[in-house]
């Protein structure tokens, strides 16, 4: 088993009482999965007290596990606390209501039509608590033809266009090998909730409904596509790690079979690549001359560019290249990256503390700020221990804490 041999620092203590720009807001958390969970946890590094309502199995995050071990409910759990509710029981249900009433935020990526079901329409809740924000994550939206179909990340990574240019014209369209429409519908959603609470705050609004689906947060990131295919009817197609609009750029092998990732994505730089690689005369070359020009005739740039890269072991070319200014970087995988000296004098990873490993590694809390930062409030929760706190910070007897309660069983 490969391991880093990244020097351990003294973890990151969690504090509770640790306060962050987003301190004095309680945010509930009903979804599953990926998409809530990052949004929630964004929100929940700014400070936010976020209950987790989970059902008596938990959420099913819980059970991506490697080796035995759930490191992406510890990641994606932080700074929660985990309420158990059997939404099945009335009790729990009344519960739920109860503490929705006094809340700020409420996340939910049920399929749509299910809270109505539930009895919890938003504008009933609105109706009892004027001040919410109801985020409605799903696959497609609440509206539209697709509305109700069940709409997992990989659905709409191929159907937003997303894949269909991503990987090699000879082969089949490449989805992504992690959850990137659901981290981006998060991290879209961690915003619109900043937004409406601001908005809230300056008596522009009251409580509002913020409809975030999965499919348009990927699909924004084609930028211009829709309109470069209706004007010009241009569709772009695969081209590997190639560029539709801009030359050099590429993925280059280099002696010893490292990789490098290089981009001339602006006039000068294009030039100075191929001053460094000793072509000067494609610079004044009609081929290559202008941008448009090299994309139209990228793989005589890349034959150039590669025979450099391949007669040179990645460090030598890495040091020659940015030593001239060029924008290049090494293709690193995780290994590369937890011991790299950017990384680290950055903090990009942290150590925090953790009960089964003593530390565990992180991404750190993004962004930086400057005079809010985030705040490391309490680490990924068992399921639900944090049950009998919040139901008694509401305002529920012991009586009424025990009927709710599920009978206690081994801790996930």
């Amino acid at each position: 088993m490969q391991s880093s041999n990244r020097t351990i620092q003294d973890p990151i203590r969690f504090n509770s009482s640790a306060v962050g720009p987003l301190n004095r807001y309680k945010v509930v958390d009903m979804s599953r999965l990926v998409a809530g969970n990052m949004l929630s946890l964004q929100l929940g590094d700014f400070g936010a007290d976020v209950i987790k309502i989970e059902s008596p199995s938990g959420d099913p995050l819980r059970d991506w596990r490697e080796n035995g071990q759930s490191f992406y409910w510890k990641t994606y759990g932080r700074n929660k606390r985990s309420l158990v509710l059997n939404l099945r029981q009335p009790e729990c249900m009344q519960a739920l209501k109860l503490i929705i009433d006094q809340a700020d935020v409420l996340i939910e990526n049920y399929r749509p039509g299910t809270l109505e079901k539930m009895g919890l329409a938003p504008d009933l809740l609105l109706a009892r608590n004027p001040k919410l924000i109801v985020v409605r994550v799903s696959g497609f939206g609440q509206t539209g033809p697709y509305s109700n179909l069940p709409g997992f990340g990989t659905i709409v990574e191929a159907m937003s266009g997303f894949a269909a240019r991503t990987g090699f014209p000879d082969r089949e369209p490449v989805l992504p090998p992690l959850a990137l429409a659901d981290m981006l519908a998060g991290v879209y959603g961690a915003s619109a909730v900043s937004m409406a609470l601001l908005a809230r705050e300056r008596n522009m609004s009251n409580g509002q409904v913020i409809d975030l689906s999965l499919l348009e947060p990927i699909f924004s990131v084609l930028g211009p596509e829709a309109a470069i295919f209706e004007k010009t009817g241009i569709i772009k197609q695969r081209v590997g790690s190639a560029s539709n609009t801009a030359s050099p750029r590429n993925v280059y092998r280099c002696a010893d079979n490292k990789y490098v990732a290089l981009s001339g994505s602006t006039q000068a730089i294009a030039a100075r690549i191929f001053e460094i690689i000793g072509k000067p005369e494609m610079i004044t070359d009609p081929r290559f001359s202008t941008n448009t020009q090299r994309v139209k005739h990228r793989d005589l740039v890349d034959q150039a560019v590669s025979s450099w890269f391949a007669s040179r072991d990645r460090d030598e070319a890495l040091k020659i290249m940015r030593n001239s200014g060029a924008t290049v970087g090494p293709v690193y995988d995780i290994a590369d990256a937890v011991s790299d000296p950017h990384f680290l004098e950055r903090d990009v990873i942290v150590d925090v503390e953790d009960e089964d490993f003593g530390s565990l590694p992180m991404h750190n809390i993004v962004p930086r700020l400057s005079k809010t930062p985030g705040v490391w409030a309490r680490p990924a929760p068992k399921l639900g221990e944090h049950s009998a706190e919040v139901l008694r910070e509401f305002g529920l007897t012991e009586e009424e804490i025990l009927a709710i309660l599920p009978t206690p069983k081994e801790p996930i």
